[in-house]
């Protein structure tokens, strides 16, 4: 479940600490993980409540000690994961290292930059850990699904940005030249940001056209609006669908029961037929 190896650690206090931290199949282990899933959520909550006007000037003090509580369990417990692991260099480069490492910092550098504290709320991403503690392990195998069909769409989504970029800004400048700045398209930038909001359906109000031949424009940058949000879907839907054929893992043979097939297998090891073909009927076989 973790990339760490306890098995090259030394019984003793150290080992000890490792299960209880890293580990989640023990009692000791699991009631770790939840006291910290709980210790996470509260400081998240705090940090919110902080900038609710009332609340912070009426538990100003009660925050400023709770946010600092919550800072040094978080730096012990960072510490105690660099300790107890038998790489630490790997824990500190690691995902959860750098998350865990971000998530102490803010604190700290509000003694230097005041408002910093607020971005405590990156705790949130520690909050992953509830699949480990839960053992949902079939949700990590979807998220590596749908970061698969993400990684895959990224180049065709870049090439449709990039499109919608040239077009917003073609827009923008046809929509400065047809109301102009009497009409509140001051310039090209705020032209192009009006036609960003009126692609996106998001539709402001702050700027709108008052011309007839302006109007006619903006419809037809609307109705494209519509079009162009459900390109990026399509992309993703796709390679979603092919993400999760390629880690679909064969089940028993539709047409002669065999099972135990390799995990890349297409066709029965048996009788050769196709493991994953749903559309065709399967072939009746005679009985004497």
């Amino acid at each position: 479940m973790h990339p760490f190896n306890k098995d090259h650690i030394k019984p003793g206090w150290r080992l000890n600490l490792f299960i209880i931290i890293f580990e989640s199949d023990t009692p000791k282990g699991k009631a770790f993980d939840v006291a910290l899933l709980i210790a996470i959520l509260s400081s998240i909550i705090v940090v919110m409540l902080e900038t609710v006007g009332d609340y912070s000037i009426k538990f100003a003090s009660l925050f400023f000690t709770l946010e600092w509580s919550f800072t040094v369990l978080f730096t012990l417990e960072y510490v105690l994961r660099i300790l107890v692991v038998d790489r630490p260099r790997r824990y500190i480069f690691s995902f959860y290292g750098i998350i865990d490492l971000l998530s102490i910092i803010p604190t700290f550098l509000s003694l230097l930059i005041a408002g910093s504290q607020y971005l405590l709320v990156i705790r949130a991403i520690r909050l992953l850990r509830v699949f480990r503690v839960l053992k949902l392990t079939r949700f990590m195998g979807e998220a590596e699904v749908l970061r698969t069909a993400l990684l895959q769409s990224m180049a065709k989504i870049t090439v449709f940005i990039g499109a919608v970029i040239t077009l917003v800004v073609i827009m923008g400048c046809l929509m400065y030249l047809i109301e102009g700045p009497e009409h509140g398209f001051r310039n090209i930038p705020i032209s192009v940001y009006w036609a960003i909001v009126t692609l996106t359906t998001v539709g402001y109000g702050d700027i709108a056209p008052e011309t007839p031949l302006g109007q006619i424009v903006a419809s037809v940058i609307m109705i494209l609006g519509y079009g162009i949000i459900a390109v990026p879907t399509g992309i993703v839907s796709v390679e979603l669908s092919k993400a999760e054929k390629s880690q679909k893992k064969p089940g028993p043979c539709p047409n002669c029961g065999a099972k135990k097939h390799a995990h890349d297998a297409k066709f029965c090891r048996v009788c050769g037929y196709h493991l994953f073909n749903d559309a065709e009927e399967v072939p009746e076989t005679s009985t004497q």
